[in-house]
């Protein structure tokens, strides 16, 4: 078995991310297997690195010890770019110059598991139009779903504990794989990743079980494993809302900085003895 952990440098972990962390780490290390490290460092607005120092810090605090040296993200640019190139070399990409606020505004978009639905707006440029566009103007590049979802046909994927699930990528829309401040969306990068690292089980939030349905896609048309799954419930705070990096109160550092003994709260997380007021729900 190999599981990994992937946080984003762009703010302090908190008990969720503990938890997430904690919860793979010991099904690899029950298993004989190994738990490795991921720092999913392409955001360049938002990444910093002293969040990458303050994350392995906060790990180290828990008790939690990782195999090998952490991946980076914003190392593996180029098996985005050979990735995305194969797609669009078979016609499974293109171009997209709609704004957000474009989509947003339009009438004729749907709405899908994370929201609004792109609407199709630039599937049917014309080649000679999307040649002069892409020369200077920004632009996205999506998936054309209905043509990847007849390519791969059925797929499924297996949810430890809840047997085989029937993938629905179709219901996600045209969705982004690339844009000109991510050089890959985490639907790309995370699969590419997992596949390249050997990740034989991903452990993760339940807020992410609808990109699976993505994800399962993605491996078909790229010809990559496919690991087995394991969403688990969420840790919500007194307000009834799942955690976000914005919640101080919550977060490792600040935790660790008033004297919390780490191994002790790892071994509470892992229990489900969660503290005064927060509790693990689905969302």
């Amino acid at each position: 078995m190999l599981t990994r952990f992937a946080p984003s440098p762009t703010g302090e972990l908190h008990l969720g991310h503990a938890y997430s962390a904690l919860l793979a780490h010991s099904a690899a290390r029950a298993a004989g297997g190994q738990f490795r490290i991921r720092i999913d460092d392409i955001d360049g607005s938002r990444s910093r690195e002293e969040y990458v120092a303050a994350s392995l810090a906060d790990l180290a605090w828990l008790g939690i010890g990782w195999d090998g040296a952490p991946v980076r993200q914003s190392q593996r640019l180029g098996a985005y770019q050979a990735a995305l190139a194969d797609l669009g070399a078979r016609g499974l990409v293109y171009p997209c110059f709609c704004t957000r606020a474009d989509i947003a505004a339009s009438l004729a978009a749907p709405h899908g598991p994370s929201g609004v639905l792109y609407p199709g707006t630039c599937r049917s440029l014309a080649p000679s139009e999307r040649e002069r566009r892409l020369d200077g103007e920004p632009h996205a590049w999506r998936l054309d779903m209905a043509r990847a979802v007849a390519l791969a046909g059925e797929l499924d994927w297996e949810e430890q504990g809840r047997g085989m699930r029937r993938a629905d990528p179709a219901a996600h829309g045209d969705v982004v794989l690339a844009r000109k401040d991510a050089p890959a969306s985490y639907h790309l990068a995370s699969t590419l990743d997992d596949a390249d690292m050997g990740v034989t089980h991903v452990i993760r939030g339940a807020d992410l079980i609808a990109s699976t349905d993505v994800h399962r896609l993605l491996q078909a048309l790229l010809g990559l494993w496919v690991p087995a799954y394991r969403h688990h419930r969420l840790i919500c705070g007194p307000d009834g809302k799942r955690l976000a990096k914005r919640d101080a109160a919550a977060s490792l550092a600040s935790l660790r900085d008033a004297g919390v003994d780490g191994r002790a709260l790892a071994a509470d997380l892992l229990a489900e003895r969660l503290p005064a007021g927060y509790s693990l729900q689905n969302p």
